[in-house]
């Protein structure tokens, strides 16, 4: 009986966050990438988010819900993800608008979302930030340095064109794979640098010496 309980204690979870920036794609896409690889998906979405979801897709925000084992009301100040006690492998939060991480900054957390974030960090846990927004002044780069400092990593949706993508979704989805990437899981749809890519491309020859 010990052994069963510690196996889920130590089940694979991730804590997913939409909020009110554009480019909730990124957030939709990766918990569907969270089903393929078997991990448990904890879900939450702001209020904003939700309107941003009718904006930018055609699904519903009860669509996008579906697709988490477990979702969550913005309110509910109970749920478990609101508990350091609940184990996850972390959180990643696309798109992180700057009010949210403007809150994780501060610590005065106003929403599940925020207190499962502010969580994440006090456990030590990853804490990823798809931030967007664009040009950033100086008090978002004050509160942004903040949070690198707290532990949380940045990692802005910037496409990779290297990996010459032809379609919006296949830049999707290499984003969702960098950031899984941060958590050690192996997303097959991300392309990789001197894997995947690179083959055919041609070296410089080193010129010879003497």
């Amino acid at each position: 009986m010990a052994h069963k309980s510690a196996e889920k204690t130590h089940k694979k979870r991730l804590i997913v966050g939409i909020s009110g920036a554009s480019g909730v794609a990124v957030g939709i896409r990766l918990l569907e990438a969270l089903k393929d690889l078997g991990v448990e998906s904890h879900y939450v979405v702001s209020k904003p988010g939700e309107m941003t979801i009718g904006y930018e897709t055609k699904l519903a925000p009860r669509d996008v819900a579906a697709k988490a084992d477990h979702a969550y009301a913005i309110a509910d100040i109970a749920a478990p993800i609101a508990s350091g006690s609940f184990r996850t492998e972390g959180m990643i939060i696309a798109p992180c608008s700057v009010r949210t991480w403007s809150e994780i900054a501060t610590g005065v957390t106003t929403s599940l979302l925020t207190r499962a974030a502010d969580v994440t960090l006090k456990e030590r846990r990853p804490l990823v930030l798809m931030v967007r927004e664009a040009p950033l002044h100086v008090g978002h780069l004050r509160a942004l340095t903040q949070l690198a400092e707290m532990g949380a990593i940045i990692l802005p949706p910037v496409p990779a064109f290297y990996a010459e993508p032809k379609s919006v979704n296949e830049i999707v989805d290499q984003l969702v794979g960098r950031a899984l990437d941060l958590f050690g899981y192996d997303w097959p749809t991300v392309k990789r640098w001197g894997e995947d890519l690179q083959k055919g491309v041609r070296r410089t020859p080193r010129a010879k010496r003497g």
